[in-house]
């Protein structure tokens, strides 16, 4: 936050009250609330009642991804009147940098979830947290992961648990397990995951002995949403807060004939050295697919890692885009590497998004384009006061990355229409991935049908 913006008053609204009271009263509580309806003020709020109204709790840690664990829970104290008196120290950086930032008092410790592993080993039997807060609970959907791991070994020692997320279930209810499993220790779904998947799903997919898909059993759902139901809450933002619109423009980039021509000619080689359509596998696919979104969004890497351009069209299309919104900052997703190289020579004024300096100087205006990988902006990053113009430069397979980066600016606080352009070029994957994030389909599946379809098209 600028230095001479003063704080506002921290009035929450119902939804935030109701689920505020439900953290201050169950001890281990899950809010599903919808991105953008203020779940971080709203925890806070209930972890200074039980810190100093009601002495529940003594030493609290935010479990978040990096730079919401760097940046979003300080700022969002220093925005509040009421929460202004809260201290937050984030654990992040180096060894001696962590071990530094711990031995601060404070009643907030903020933490990247990478470093979790750490932090349990750090501690051992000398767990010091009796309040945990997992911002974005749904990156502990793998229960074969080291944070999930880690974090079960010391739940017997925490005496609070939040989870907050938008999206409990990105890739389908088998992400539920492993979260419920840490705030109810296995009691409404099941103590084991091998009896989550046999009482509700039956295996959809294999190879062999291996099951590598699972689908629900009729009635799964609604029976899994009856077993979380008293200790989960489900919001979705448009029953509960007024946003302003947010429209979705597709901009079409025709690409110049030479481009065209050598895209179809490298799309049809790697086509063809695949295998049949019933043979592809995820992994294939996700390498094939990864070389058509580099080309359709100008470069690609040769076999020596050097990059070679094909075309300038989608850098052409955001330059009009700028010209045409003159003074409006502009937030501009890509994804990958040779994007943000290409994109920083042709606007040497747009900066990548890195730590918390850029974050509060993009909400202070002082940024014209703010060049951001998904990835690092998914979850519970701020950016509504700096802007209302998202352009996608390149295109993610991932739904849940596409909803949660677009969210960064159409959230609770945000004045304007957000317009959100997409750059597609014609002819290529880029409209495959279109279709699919406006169909609302999961990433993979969608993944898997566009490069069978090419290699029926190229192999008939």
């Amino acid at each position: 936050m600028h230095e001479d913006r003063k704080p506002e008053p921290l009035i929450l609204r119902p939804y935030q009250q109701y689920a505020a009271n439900l953290i201050m009263e169950k001890p281990a509580v899950g809010l599903f609330l919808d991105m953008g309806m203020g779940k971080t003020a709203t925890t806070l709020y209930a972890v200074k009642e039980l810190l100093y109204d009601y002495f529940d709790v003594q030493h609290v840690l935010v479990i978040a991804p990096l730079r919401v664990a760097e940046t979003t829970w300080s700022d969002e104290c220093r925005e509040w009147e009421q929460l202004q008196d809260l201290s937050v120290v984030p654990v992040i950086g180096s060894l001696k940098q962590r071990e530094k930032a711990l031995r601060m008092p404070a009643d907030i410790h903020t933490i990247n979830r990478e470093n979790v592993p750490w932090m349990v080993g750090y501690y051992g039997k000398d767990w010091p947290f009796d309040m945990v807060v997992l911002d974005e609970s749904s990156s502990f959907k793998n229960h074969q992961s080291q944070r999930f791991r880690a974090l079960k070994r010391v739940r017997p020692r925490i005496r609070r648990l939040v989870e907050l997320t938008g999206t409990p279930a990105p890739n389908g209810l088998m992400d539920l397990w492993s979260q419920l499993f840490l705030l109810d220790g296995g009691k409404r779904l099941e103590k084991t995951i091998t009896a989550y998947r046999r009482r509700w799903f039956y295996p959809a997919g294999g190879y062999g002995h291996v099951v590598y898909n699972y689908e629900p059993k009729p009635g799964a759902c609604d029976e899994i949403y009856q077993a979380i139901s008293d200790i989960c809450v489900s919001m979705k933002a448009k029953d509960y807060i007024s946003l302003p619109p947010v429209l979705y423009n597709s901009v079409k980039i025709a690409l110049p004939a030479a481009a065209r021509q050598k895209y179809k000619q490298l799309e049809k080689d790697l086509v063809l050295s695949l295998g049949n359509d019933d043979t592809i596998v995820a992994s294939t696919a996700a390498v094939l697919s990864s070389k058509l979104l580099q080309m359709a969004s100008g470069a690609v890497y040769d076999e020596n890692g050097e990059v070679t351009e094909l075309h300038r069209a989608k850098i052409e299309a955001l330059a009009e885009i700028a010209e045409v919104n003159t003074n409006k900052p502009i937030l501009v997703f890509y994804w990958f590497r040779h994007d943000l190289e290409r994109l920083q020579k042709a606007f040497p004024k747009a900066r990548q998004l890195k730590g918390a300096q850029d974050i509060r100087d993009w909400n202070d205006g002082k940024i014209p384009m703010l060049l951001v990988h998904p990835a690092s902006a998914g979850h519970g990053l701020n950016l509504q006061k700096g802007g209302s113009l998202i352009v996608w430069f390149s295109m993610t397979w991932s739904l849940e990355l596409y909803q949660q980066a677009n969210k960064r600016l159409h959230r609770s606080g945000q004045t304007r229409t957000v317009v959100i352009h997409h750059l597609v070029a014609e002819g290529t994957i880029d409209e495959d991935v279109m279709k699919a994030l406006q169909e609302k389909r999961q990433g993979q599946d969608s993944m898997l049908e566009a490069v069978k379809a090419r290699i029926r098209e190229y192999k008939e």
